[in-house]
């Protein structure tokens, strides 16, 4: 037996009101809303809806507010009439017009700044993975490239604008080594800048997260890529590479603290950390913030992705579950800059639209900017909505992959791997 949600509804324009919840059967290029269903809200948007040229339009009893108005008697128009009145645009429909071609607009440049973000990721990768190889051979110069690089990436992050943190399209992936390496130094910089560190600690945290992994190239593939737990030897052997990633920053003569803030970046307040269990007050304040980043990233890029945490459940889990293994301050610092829908999240908006979280802006995390599917709509033209301008929308709820039809996980195409890089919001 059908049910009212399986039945098809219509009403005429002259029956619109305030509280009917609308679906435009149109392209989304060819009317001025920012979606192509939603609550009708005012008397302008009824207009605008009334001079699209449709005969009909569909809407959802059981998601509206209010009953349509009844059918007008009908009543015969002069055609000269009805064709001025199609013609002309009201003020409020040809705002309404302004408004889409100016979101257009912002989209485009969006996509623009995201691609240029990526560009700057990739080339940044590269330069890791170079310092990665060299700091055994050519210690020193790795070390100074390093520094460099760090202060690069500290100059962008100090600017007076907000930074934007950017999920990396998969194409723009590199190996799984530096990925990681590149993944905490953007984090931990993010994390060090909001924690109102000095540069001078900003810029050593930076080069621990960078060299942090080093000492893994010691460890055979068997171990590293190994899915199933490893036995007993197998963590002893994998639990000193903290150790000579450690040995190799002292010998490439980076400092005291850069060289402990690696040798403890697995080190937990609670003291269950290795390798030396030291709790929280024995801990370095700068390994204290880099095991948080590397615990989280570590959670979201397992070696069996099926395994791995999405960054929105990576983050529940910690703070739900592990908040005695962290330094308080970093992690709600941490969870408060990356948003409780961190860049790589699907989500659903409150309008029961499926989303993608693809940036976040570090002052106002809960007002993401997010990729959104709408049907019959071709992934590389899936609108990117600010939610920060986007006053009566919000995020309702996390979703799996899972949880998405087929058509909306192939247009988000959520990330593999979660892979991030900033850059500075313009709020303009």
């Amino acid at each position: 037996m059908a049910t009212s949600e399986d039945m098809t509804y219509y009403v005429r324009p002259e029956q619109l009101c305030v509280g009917l919840f609308v679906h435009l059967d149109l392209s989304w290029m060819d009317h001025p809303f920012t979606f192509s269903s939603f609550k009708i809200k005012s008397p302008d948007q009824i207009e605008t809806l009334q001079h699209l040229g449709l005969e009909k339009i569909r809407y959802s009893p059981t998601k509206s507010d209010q009953h349509p108005l009844p059918k007008p008697v009908e009543k015969p128009l002069a055609s000269a009439a009805v064709n001025t009145q199609i013609a002309t645009l009201s003020e409020a429909e040809q705002a309404a017009v302004d408004s889409k071609q100016q979101r257009l607009a912002q989209m485009k440049a969006q996509r623009a700044a995201i691609a240029a973000c990526e560009k700057d990721f990739v080339s940044t990768a590269r330069t890791v993975r170079g310092l990665d190889r060299a700091i055994f051979s050519r210690p020193r110069d790795s070390a100074q490239a390093g520094e460099r690089l760090i202060n690069k990436l500290v100059d962008s992050l100090m600017t007076d604008k907000d930074i934007a943190l950017h999920l990396m399209n998969d194409r723009a992936g590199v190996e799984d080594l530096y990925f990681h390496s590149l993944n905490v130094t953007v984090l931990t910089l993010m994390l060090a800048k909001e924690l109102k560190l000095s540069r001078e600690d900003i810029c050593a945290l930076g080069l621990a997260a960078l060299f942090h992994d080093v000492g893994r190239i010691e460890i055979p593939d068997r171990i590293l890529l190994k899915t199933d737990p490893l036995n007993r030897s197998e963590q002893a052997l994998y639990e000193q590479h903290a150790e000579w990633s450690a040995s190799a920053a002292q010998k490439a003569g980076l400092s005291s603290d850069i060289f402990t803030a690696i040798a403890q970046h697995h080190e937990l307040s609670d003291g269950s950390g290795y390798p030396k269990k030291l709790r929280q007050d024995v801990i370095h304040p700068l390994a204290r913030t880099l095991a948080l980043v590397n615990y989280f990233d570590e959670l979201c890029n397992r070696t069996s992705l099926e395994d791995s945490y999405t960054p929105h459940e990576a983050l529940a889990l910690i703070f739900s579950q592990q908040r005695s293994k962290f330094d308080t301050q970093a992690l709600n610092v941490f969870i408060r800059c990356m948003g409780i829908y961190p860049p790589g999240s699907l989500v659903m908006l409150s309008n029961e639209t499926y989303a993608m979280v693809v940036s976040v802006n570090s002052s106002r995390p809960l007002k993401p900017q997010v990729l959104v599917y709408m049907p019959g709509v071709p992934s590389d033209e899936a609108p990117l909505i600010d939610l920060e301008k986007e006053h009566d929308l919000n995020i309702s709820k996390s979703l799996k992959s899972a949880q998405l039809p087929r058509e909306a996980l192939e247009c988000l195409n959520p990330r593999k791997r979660v892979t991030y890089f900033f850059a500075p919001k313009d709020n303009d």
